[in-house]
């Protein structure tokens, strides 16, 4: 090759990876106005070396891959279902975000697949620009990058691993509790994920450090299909089980999509349903135990309530809680999300949280009791778009420590004269 061309072709190598970050990375200027980058260099860097056909040099970018602006544009395309500009929105696309990255791994395995096996597929799924991580996952799954080094027979032996404990044996499902924050706990996530070649669980990737980041807030549990005659390469067990984290709320099958907890409990007969009651209430309040926030049907407490009722819900909170947070969403995920007429009468059983100091609940409320007149220690109680809330107990009245009430969007509420004329509270409508 000529001294030109060789030139020439570093010059194209090195200027690909400066037009994109000049495209992504760097703020544009406007007359005096400057729009920000739409994301950072170091997060285009990883992106650039997630690419499998990037060339590098250890962690310097020589020329970026084939892939990157595929993968820079599914990047581009995370979307938080909160409205734009609200707190939630900038919280859940920093969680989105956060999840891209840690996930971006198991893309870039996808992607030697379909680098390597493209000609195998069929011609209208070979335009990478036409997938998804997810249709990618899903066209490239069956091929294997590697070969299996045990036998039908050895792996069949492998059935346990010191670092998880059985907790529960059905009559279809078992399950394994990982709670040990340390190596023995790490290598039996990856047992029993089977070393990211039976699951495509994070937590189960070899070298990684994702299981550290999910171990550190609570337990994993890996529920195995105890009737699958199918076993996986690694760990010998069924192939078919899933893996739950109830402090991050994920509940994945063994693709690590989202499965629908509620459904899938419901209609299990093995007596899960039971087994789990506990773990969705586990970390439900602060460190203090003292305070509650509950999105519904957002979050695992709302699963909670999706499967054993609101009363039960309510029985299980600390009789200590300083503030109840209780809010209706209009979006959500799984079988919770399609109540959307979701409304209660707030027990009486309300006025033995002695210590209770604020009481926020938004959409939910019907009636309220007149046991709200034994909380002494409540100052704020909000109660906002509550369209079949009619009237406030007088007993309201009595509250020495009341100073706020407020009822924007509740207007259908009748005010006694007793709580209007009470000296020193403020109403908001």
């Amino acid at each position: 090759m000529r001294f030109n061309n060789i030139l020439r072709n570093i010059i194209l190598e090195q200027g690909r990876y400066e037009i994109l970050k000049k495209t992504y990375a760097e703020p544009k200027k406007k007359g005096d106005k400057v729009k920000p980058s739409r994301m950072s260099v170091e997060d285009l860097n990883k992106i650039v070396l997630a690419d499998p056909t990037t060339r590098r040099d250890g962690e310097k970018i020589k020329k970026a891959g084939t892939y990157t602006n595929w993968l820079v544009k599914n990047f581009l395309k995370l979307e938080p279902e909160a409205d734009y500009g609200t707190p939630q929105f900038k919280g859940e696309m920093s969680r989105l975000q956060e999840l891209f990255f840690e996930d971006l791994y198991k893309t870039t395995e996808d992607l030697q697949k379909f680098d390597r096996f493209k000609n195998q597929l069929d011609v209208e799924i070979r335009d990478i620009n036409k997938l998804t991580f997810n249709t990618l996952y899903q066209a490239v799954k069956d091929f294997d990058l590697t070969k299996a080094t045990t036998t039908k027979s050895e792996r069949k032996s492998a059935k346990t691993h010191p670092g998880g404990e059985e907790v529960y044996d059905g009559q279809k499902w078992k399950v394994i509790k990982i709670e040990d924050q340390g190596e023995l706990g790490k290598e039996a996530a990856c047992f029993y994920g089977g070393n990211q070649k039976e699951t495509r669980w994070c937590t189960s990737a070899p070298g990684l450090s994702y299981f550290n980041n999910y171990i550190k807030n609570g337990p994993l549990y890996v529920l195995i299909d105890k009737t699958d005659e199918n076993v996986g390469e690694v760990s010998g067990l069924p192939k078919h089980r899933y893996q739950f984290h109830f402090p991050s709320n994920q509940f994945m099958d063994i693709h690590d999509s989202q499965i629908d907890l509620v459904d899938f409990l419901s209609k299990n007969e093995d007596g899960l349903k039971e087994f789990f009651k506990p773990e969705f209430m586990e970390g439900l309040t602060d460190q203090e135990g003292t305070s509650i926030s509950v999105e519904y049907p957002r979050d695992s407490s709302s699963k909670f309530i999706a499967l054993y009722g609101f009363e039960e819900f309510f029985k299980q909170l600390p009789k200590n809680l300083e503030r109840l947070d209780f809010v209706k969403s209009d979006r959500g995920y799984g079988s919770a999300s399609k109540d959307s007429t979701f409304s209660v009468n707030l027990p009486k059983e309300i006025g033995e949280f002695k210590n209770l100091n604020a009481l926020h609940l938004q959409g939910i409320v019907n009636k309220l009791p007149k046991e709200l007149g034994n909380l002494q220690n409540l100052v704020f109680l909000s109660l906002p778009n509550n369209p079949n809330l009619t009237e406030l107990p007088k007993e309201l009245a009595n509250l020495k420590n009341l100073q706020v009430i407020n009822l924007k969007d509740s207007d259908n509420v009748k005010i006694p004269d007793e709580i209007e004329n009470k000296e020193g509270l403020h109403i908001f409508r």
